[in-house]
């Protein structure tokens, strides 16, 4: 969800008359508008593709590829969580004219808010992760995973991957070193600035480790999987065999774009997570760190549409039509300049049937309709 923008003011109704009051209306009345059409389109989003991987997990539940659709659905279902807890939170800020001394004297309600940001942060991440040394198991191990990796081992393997994050987001408020409310009053996070001692410096430096190591991890096993895969499938066309490896590929399709939207939208808030926690820094950085915080909500709402697009018949079509294309711009004057190659004839009394193979000069190798010539009497 979209923390609001970067002015910390506390709503028109505490600022000052004449034009910086409407200056300062018109960015919060615009930061109000882009987090409630975020927040729309990101549970659209999810609740589509929840729909999505719910049925496809029915269809394939006793199959190989139920494990990744479990693992996914639970992405989508955390991303769903996200957006509806994260996006409440900030409409409420708004609400109250981000008058934090006034509606959470406590601070009770930014606790819950920096919980919420780590943890549906967090677990993205190490779900992508998960995923892909699911996946990359599955393809270069198969045997192991269909004999030593049973649906059950996945359902935990999912509730620890929760639970490690729910840790992670728990630690500043077990150890006494709770979340602040940032420079912008529209959202809390860890303790960035001001008096810190170790803690506050570990802590952060926690958050965003695991994030890189999920990263890292997701770009190792993906690369190992597409290159097994890729030398499976020439393997197979030099030995002339077929072998159905389409569930494979449309799968790591998915995993390649979850690790590329991951590591841009979530690349540069951790990397400047590590920099604030390890040196002081201006008001640049922290005007970078919210910028950075809005690429990752982009996060939830683009992990969704590749479950959505990226589907096995949506691929399918997707690569006729650019190889059609590829075609015409190709050859456009020699698609259909046909020589024959071979063929073969039966003669039975006073007729010829054949049934040439014609050899198309775009590499595609076709057949007429059975003809018969009769002969000129």
């Amino acid at each position: 969800m979209m923390p609001g923008n970067g002015s910390s003011e506390a709503g028109c109704s505490r600022t000052a008359t004449g034009s910086f009051s409407n200056t300062t209306c018109g960015k919060t009345e615009l930061s109000v508008n882009a987090s409630v059409i975020s927040m729309t389109v990101g549970i659209f989003s999810n609740i589509l593709a929840l729909c999505i991987l719910v049925k496809a997990y029915r269809r394939f539940r006793l199959k190989t590829k139920a494990s990744f659709l479990l693992f996914a659905s639970g992405l989508v279902g955390t991303d769903l969580l996200g957006h509806l807890i994260n996006g409440s939170l900030v409409l409420y800020v708004y609400a109250c004219n981000k008058d934090w001394e006034a509606f959470d004297p406590h601070h009770i309600l930014c606790s819950l808010f920096g919980v919420s940001m780590v943890f549906f942060g967090l677990s993205p991440l190490l779900l992508g992760s998960l995923m892909a040394v699911e996946r990359c198991i599955g393809v270069t191990r198969p045997l192991f995973h269909s004999t030593a990796l049973a649906a059950h081992h996945m359902k935990r393997l999912l509730g620890l991957t929760w639970l490690l994050a729910a840790l992670v987001a728990l630690l500043p408020v077990l150890l006494w070193r709770p979340y602040k409310v940032q420079r912008s009053q529209s959202w809390c996070f860890f303790r960035m600035e001001g008096p810190r001692n170790w803690l506050d410096v570990v802590l952060p430096l926690i958050f965003s480790t695991l994030g890189l190591l999920a990263l890292l991890v997701s770009i190792v096993c993906n690369t190992l999987t597409s290159c097994t895969l890729l030398q499976s499938k020439l393997r197979c066309h030099r030995q002339r065999r077929r072998k159905d490896t389409s569930h494979h590929f449309e799968m790591i399709c998915q995993l390649m774009t979850i690790m590329l939207v991951s590591c841009v939208c979530w690349g540069p808030l951790l990397v400047n997570v590590i920099i604030l926690s390890t040196q002081v820094q201006g008001e640049r950085a922290f005007a970078r760190l919210l910028l950075s915080v809005r690429m990752a909500t982009w996060n939830q709402i683009l992990d969704p549409w590749v479950y959505i697009l990226l589907r096995k018949a949506i691929l399918k079509k997707l690569f006729l039509l650019v190889h059609s294309c590829w075609c015409i711009k190709s050859h456009p004057l020699n698609r259909w300049k046909c020589s024959p190659v071979k063929g073969s004839g039966e003669t039975s009394g006073s007729s010829i049937s054949t049934k040439p193979e014609f050899f198309c000069l775009d590499g595609n190798v076709g057949g007429l309709p059975d003809t018969i010539i009769k002969p000129i009497t």
